[in-house]
C-alpha cells in the first residue's frame, strides 16, 4: 500500500495499445458483474464489508468506462479523469465510513457464511484483473488509479474473508463493521495518491504549453 509501489513515469505508451482496452473491457464485465453479486449477497448477509466491497465493484466498472473513454487522448484530458476517478473514490470511502459508523449503532450480526463465500469470489475475481493490469501499474495517473483500484479491492477482499471469521467465531457483528471502515480508508488513501499524481501532470502539462 507503499506510494511508491506503483509510482513511474507519465506517458507509458500503453493507451493506444489494443491490448491494454481489451483488458479494460473485462475488468468492467467482471466488475460490473460482481457488484450484482455481492450488492444481491450483502443485503442478504446483513454484510456492511459486502455491500461496501459491493459499491467498489460499481465503482471500479464506471472507472474502467471512463479510462477507456479518455484512453488516447492527451495527456492533460487523462489527468482530469483520474481527477474525477480521485473523487468518486473519495466520495465511496466516506460512505462506507458513515455506513459502518451508523452499523455499530443499529446493525446485527451478518451471516458469516454468505460473507466468506462471497468474499472468496470477489477475491478470485480482483486478483485476475490485477493480474492483467500488473505491467501497466507505472503508468500515467489514470493508469495508475485502475492499478490502485484493483490492488486495493483484492486486499479489501482478503479482509472481508477475515471479517466473516471473526463474526463466525465472535457472533458479534463489530468484525464486519471493522472491516468496512477499513475499505472506507483505503479508498480515500487510493483517491489522495491518484489525486496528487493527476494535479502532477496537469501542472506539467500547463507548463509544456507555457513553453
Amino acid at each position: 500500500m507503499a506510494d511508491q509501489c506503483c509510482a513511474g513515469a507519465s506517458g507509458t505508451t500503453a493507451l493506444n495499445n489494443p491490448r491494454w482496452r481489451r483488458i479494460l473491457w473485462i475488468a468492467l464485465v467482471i466488475n460490473a458483474a460482481m457488484f450484482g453479486v455481492e450488492i444481491v449477497a450483502g443485503v442478504a448477509a446483513d454484510s456492511r464489508a459486502l455491500q461496501a466491497d459491493a459499491l467498489d465493484f460499481l465503482g471500479d466498472a464506471a472507472n474502467y468506462a471512463i479510462s477507456l473513454g479518455v484512453a488516447g487522448m492527451a495527456l492533460t484530458w487523462r489527468a482530469r479523469a483520474a481527477l474525477l476517478k480521485a473523487a468518486t473514490m473519495l466520495a465511496f470511502g466516506l460512505w462506507v465510513l458513515g455506513s459502518a459508523v451508523w452499523g455499530f449503532f443499529a446493525g446485527s450480526a451478518p451471516h458469516a457464511g454468505t460473507m466468506g463465500l462471497i468474499g472468496a469470489l470477489a477475491l478470485a475475481a480482483n486478483v485476475a484483473v490485477a493480474l492483467m493490469l500488473f505491467r501497466y501499474r507505472t503508468g500515467d495517473a489514470n493508469m495508475r488509479s485502475v492499478w490502485i483500484c484493483s490492488r486495493n479491492d483484492a486486499i479489501g477482499n482478503v479482509a472481508v474473508m477475515a471479517a466473516a471469521l471473526g463474526v463466525f467465531g465472535t457472533g458479534q457483528g463489530w468484525p464486519d463493521l471493522a472491516v468496512a471502515a477499513i475499505m472506507a480508508t483505503l479508498a480515500i488513501w487510493g483517491s489522495a495518491q491518484v489525486f496528487r499524481q493527476a494535479r502532477g501532470e496537469l501542472a506539467d502539462a500547463g507548463h509544456g504549453h507555457a513553453h
